[in-house]
């Protein structure tokens, strides 16, 4: 079994690695081999969930590599390889042949294969290498189209804000390291800590995972993400980057349980992401903004279920969320492609001039609304159920944000279902990108039974939660009935404005001015302080070292005219007297025989004399 959850996770990190470093020459073989790829991971994921493997390796001295699959990592395993299946598939048939497929296909499926890793780690440093991966290829694809300046500041914005917001996991790390509870820092042992590194581990958890999954304050940068190919915006708004930080607070419910505060913030900020969302999604006229919003908005359901001890709630409504948006992302990259726009008002009637595209997103759209019977209807009512033990406010909150739901879901439906002039200029969609919305349509209404007993209980049961909250009758009867009245009003209110103040739509519009605010309050101080430090560096550091330079000089030039001097006189005159003494002891030799002699007698006469006299 080891090797089974060894190949789950190497099978597409291996095949994107290699698609990547073969480049522009794989990129005919580049789709099939990457459904091929998807296709037996989804094959292997589905035996993991069954079998739940764990493996380990040796990786630093008391930490390990450790993974293992049990019941919401199977779940999610599951999900993540059949979304990627499903978007492969569709880009497959929709993706140009004149773009570099083998890169494209590359990233995604090393993409999807941080994903499986992140699902799949027992530890915080194999979580630490799967979030780092997973930043690393969402900047690589938000900025596939490099060479279109906005693209790559978007992919930029994408990336700083999630990376800041990454280092609160390095925070956890660092203070479960310095608890000394659990040296291999197991996911499962870092509520064991005590406190202050309990709170911190805790604050750092929490602040990664909101980063990751766009909620309050950081939910900007999912707006940013839109720049990207189609394709990557439904991976990663469905199954992959965007719900990570969801999953990490389902996974580390004990965690906030033992903080005594982590579950009450993750709650709050849940419920309050999927109503101020929502509200963003509303105010929004480009398809895919809108779509993006309500994915803040939706996880803000799946993070309120972390923080309320629901996590079967939450795990539906990832599992059925990741279908309907999924759908509805590469329907609108359909529309995309074969009409030019994503601007609300410019697809009225996309929906009849493609019609099975249309109805595809028709039904995703009505289960993001909640409607019955949809998927979506069921399992928020199963995540709400535990807001409603929590709060009765907190309730309230929630189902408010449900209502929006239904409101601007219902928004996207009205407008490519509206009558429109017909459009001869308009790109047919191949029908192998048509199949894949069928089938993810099909799981929209498929995934509603699992919402309720007894299958409902075999979730509870292989997510080994017990005391889960029950829904009530009444429950699913009011969410379902308010959610039709919502869907019904929106459709007949159709494009009339709405009574809101002028600012108060453009902030909705503008994603309630939270780039802006870090522009102001993070980036504008950064770049101040950056031009601060660039200024100290040329006017002080700069002149420091030129300063030091000219008086080097200048001491080289005093040493060179009077020290250098001196020596070279010094030397000089003791050449000369080498040389004049040498001039002098050449005289006595003068080759011949008799004066040799008289030298000698003189010498051995002086050397008498002085022998004498000594004595």
């Amino acid at each position: 079994m080891s090797a089974l959850l060894w190949a789950l996770v190497a099978l597409p990190l291996g095949a994107g690695v290699v698609l990547l470093v073969v480049g522009r020459r794989a990129d005919r073989a580049a789709p099939p081999v990457a459904v091929a790829v998807a296709a037996a991971a989804l094959g292997l994921a589905i035996a993991a969930a069954f079998r739940h493997p764990a493996v380990g390796a040796p990786l630093l001295d008391g930490l390990p590599v450790r993974l293992t699959v049990d019941g919401l990592s199977g779940l999610l395993a599951v999900t993540v390889t059949s979304v990627t299946l499903a978007v492969l598939l569709f880009s497959a048939a929709e993706f140009g042949t004149g773009e570099a497929r083998a890169r494209f296909f590359g990233l995604m499926l090393l993409f999807a294969g941080s994903m499986l890793l992140t699902v799949t780690a027992a530890t915080l440093p194999v979580l630490l290498m799967a979030w780092e991966i997973m930043g690393a290829t969402s900047w690589a694809l938000i900025g596939y189209w490099w060479r279109d300046p906005n693209r790559t500041s978007a992919a930029d914005t994408a990336f700083l804000t999630t990376r800041t917001a990454d280092l609160g996991l390095y925070l956890a790390a660092g203070a479960a390291l310095a608890s000394g509870r659990d040296t291999t820092l197991s996911l499962e042992g870092l509520a064991r800590a005590d406190d202050p590194w309990l709170s911190l581990i805790t604050a750092g958890v929490i602040v990664s995972a909101f980063g990751k999954s766009a909620q309050l304050p950081f939910s900007f940068w999912l707006s940013k993400a839109m720049q990207g190919p189609s394709p990557v915006s439904a991976l990663l708004h469905s199954a992959t980057m965007v719900v990570a930080g969801a999953y990490l607070l389902l996974r580390t419910g004990p965690l906030l349980d033992a903080s005594g505060w982590g579950d009450d913030v993750v709650a709050w900020t849940g419920a309050a992401t999927a109503l101020c969302l929502g509200l963003v999604a509303v105010a929004q006229t480009d398809l895919k903004q809108l779509l993006a919003a309500s994915t803040c908005a939706q996880i803000g359901f799946m993070v309120l279920a972390a923080g309320t001890d629901a996590t079967s709630g939450g795990t539906l409504q990832l599992i059925s969320h990741a279908a309907a948006k999924s759908l509805l992302f590469l329907a609108a990259g359909a529309w995309l492609t074969a009409l030019g726009t994503q601007q609300l008002r410019e697809l009225l009637g996309a929906a009849r001039h493609h019609r099975t595209v249309g109805l595809a997103f028709s039904m995703a759209a009505l289960s993001l609304a909640g409607l019955p019977p949809l998927s979506l209807w069921a399992a928020k009512d199963v995540l709400l159920a535990g807001a409603l033990e929590t709060s009765p406010w907190l309730y309230g909150v929630a189902l408010a944000a449900a209502l929006l739901s239904a409101v601007y879901s219902t928004k996207a439906a009205w407008y490519v279902w509206q009558p429109a002039v017909p459009r001869p200029e308009a790109r047919r969609i191949p029908g192998g990108a048509v199949g894949p919305l069928v089938l993810l349509a099909v799981a929209c209404l498929a995934l509603t039974p699992v919402a309720f007993p007894p299958l409902r209980d075999d979730v509870g049961r292989a997510l080994a939660s017990a005391g889960q909250p029950d829904p009530r009758v009444w429950e699913f009867v009011l969410s379902g009935v308010l959610a039709l009245l919502a869907a019904a009003v929106t459709w007949t209110w159709g494009t009339r404005p709405l009574p809101l103040p002028a600012r108060a739509k453009s902030g909705f519009a503008d994603w309630l001015l939270f780039e802006r605010a870090a522009h102001v309050l993070v980036v504008g101080p950064v770049m101040r302080l950056a031009r601060v430090a660039a200024a100290f560096d040329d006017r002080v550091v700069d002149r420091a070292v030129d300063g030091s330079a000219a008086a080097a000089m200048r001491f080289a030039r005093w040493t060179d005219g009077v020290l250098e001097r001196a020596v070279d006189s010094s030397v000089a005159s003791v050449a000369a007297g080498t040389r004049a003494l040498g001039q002098w002891a050449r005289r006595p030799q003068t080759g011949q025989l008799h004066q040799y002699l008289a030298q000698a007698v003189a010498a051995f006469t002086v050397l008498a004399v002085v022998i004498v006299l000594v004595r």
